[in-house]
């Protein structure tokens, strides 16, 4: 579809624009704008395109991760709620027989891996778990669908899968993160700094060390989830990128290329689940070790 819109002048500019984010951010004046002006005054702008959007630095919002982000959250709290809210006793049927499937799979992941007692953990794990596949899930749609009908209309870059922006990914993780530091601090109180200063060394002398230690690893846990989906959703984006690239090589190409897109989603099927699973499975450990004395 792309190679049809002729609006890219080469391959690398192609990937470069998927790979770019609907970015609303401030510019210093003297900035240099994309039709070569200055610009006269400092402004919160929308990127016109990916010069601006670099000079945008740490003061820039991704509105598609965003947009997307709120979008797919509020679709999974509607569906769940219409779901209970008529959920009937007997045997489930339809959608109710899907939610409840999910509900129980979780259910017994928490009841398998969390040690400890909190009624939040289900809840939890399954905001982690639905939302995550949600996310992933906007990888299945064709790549030039959404971004290139979006263009028509005059929005310029447009990613739709969330998890393919780190911004989010450690968001979440900071979410998790979050929750570890407050029921650590809920259930051990103070003996958590203790835990710290005094792991693994259980010594005063190797309170600084042990500090040290202690506070990366536990930075680490949540950021390295982050890290991880981000990782994995941006290098199967990537790939579907590349695959497309093929159908403006003529048909010989865009028969292959298409047969490698079927083979490739087919098999990002079985990812998009398990990314999601692995998020939410080390979730529910790192929060029942939160729960646990040392």
């Amino acid at each position: 579809m792309a190679s049809e819109a002729g609006s890219y002048a080469n391959a690398s500019e192609y990937i470069s624009h998927h790979l770019t984010n609907l970015t609303y951010g401030k510019l210093e004046a003297g900035t240099t704008m994309c039709d070569g002006s200055s610009l006269e005054s400092t402004q919160w702008v929308m990127g016109a395109c990916s010069a601006e959007i670099g000079a945008m630095g740490f003061m820039a919002f991704h509105v598609d991760s965003m947009v997307w982000s709120i979008l797919l959250g509020t679709i999974f709290l509607f569906v769940f709620w219409r779901v209970g809210k008529s959920a009937t006793q007997g045997v489930p049927t339809g959608m109710q027989n899907f939610v409840e499937t999910i509900f129980e799979f979780i259910d017994s992941q928490v009841r398998d891996t969390f040690n400890g007692r909190n009624p939040w953990i289900a809840p939890i794990a399954m905001t982690v778990f639905v939302w995550v596949f949600l996310a992933n899930l906007m990888d299945i749609v064709p790549i030039d669908l959404i971004p290139y009908t979006l263009e028509l209309l005059g929005v310029k870059f447009q990613k739709i899968v969330p998890s393919t922006d780190p911004n989010i990914t450690l968001g979440t993780a900071t979410f998790v993160l979050l929750l570890i530091i407050y029921y650590s601090f809920k259930v051990k109180g103070l003996g958590f700094i203790k835990e710290l200063s005094f792991t693994p060394f259980n010594h005063w002398i190797f309170v600084p060390f042990n500090l040290f230690l202690e506070l990366v690893g536990l930075i680490a846990k949540p950021f390295s989830l982050g890290l991880r989906l981000f990782g994995n959703m941006y290098a199967a984006e990537m790939i579907f990128i590349l695959i497309a690239l093929m159908f403006g090589a003529g048909i010989f190409f865009a028969i292959f290329g298409g047969v490698l897109q079927m083979a490739w989603a087919i098999f990002h099927i079985m990812i998009i689940p398990l990314q999601a699973f692995i998020f939410m499975v080390l979730t529910i450990v790192y929060l029942s070790q939160a729960h646990e004395h040392h």
